[in-house]
């Protein structure tokens, strides 16, 4: 099942239906995934469920009917085992940006993290899953798929946060602070966190 975030309402796509569901279900052949779109982002409706029996099939439908921005982005741990935070346009995210041309999406990663953050010294050590997240601009949705990774670095130095950016803050949080943090976040990275276990 792939989750794709719309103003953080879920759009899951999904090859399984249960029997007891409060989500509304829209088959894939027959949907207008634009009006679908269109709903959640307006909070006309809470959450959607997308079904057909091939789930690659349906993100791969997703895709073509808007465009596409890829971001590269990380779950930065120092070595005191605290996370690197951002704290952006009122909420706190993890530091991440758009792919440059002829660029892998690891250096988009790492290069975003010292952009955004100032912190240097990063290390991937691990892949961690994409999220999905639908956004609209100059009134045209696009879908943004942001590929996470984990990172260390034994940085010591000043965060200098991009506040051009619109970002106000880059502060490691201890693993005791993570929860209240994430109650003021995005959906996508509260996803990160679950399947990190940090919390």
């Amino acid at each position: 099942m792939y989750k794709v975030f719309v103003n953080d309402k879920p759009l899951f796509l999904t090859n399984k239906v249960e029997k007891e569901t409060n989500f509304r279900i829209y088959l894939l052949e027959t949907v207008n995934i634009r009006k679908v779109i269109s709903e959640l982002f307006l909070n006309k409706i809470d959450s959607a469920l997308l079904y057909h029996p091939d789930e690659k099939l349906i993100l791969k439908t997703l895709k073509s009917k808007m465009p596409v921005a890829k971001a590269g982005g990380g779950l930065v741990y120092n070595k005191k085992g605290e996370v690197l935070f951002i704290f952006r346009n009122g909420k706190w995210d993890l530091p991440k940006g758009g792919i440059e041309k002829n660029e892998e999406i690891e250096d988009t990663a790492i290069r975003e993290v010292e952009e955004e953050t100032g912190v240097k010294g990063l290390k991937i050590i691990d892949k961690l899953q994409k999220t999905y997240h639908i956004f609209k601009r100059n009134g045209r949705y696009k879908l943004k798929i942001t590929y996470w990774f984990k990172m260390q670095t034994n940085f010591t130095g000043p965060t200098c946060p991009q506040e051009k950016e619109g970002i106000s803050k880059a502060v490691w949080l201890k693993p005791s602070e993570i929860e209240a943090a994430l109650g003021n976040s995005y959906e996508n990275i509260k996803l990160l966190f679950e399947s990190e276990k940090v919390v």
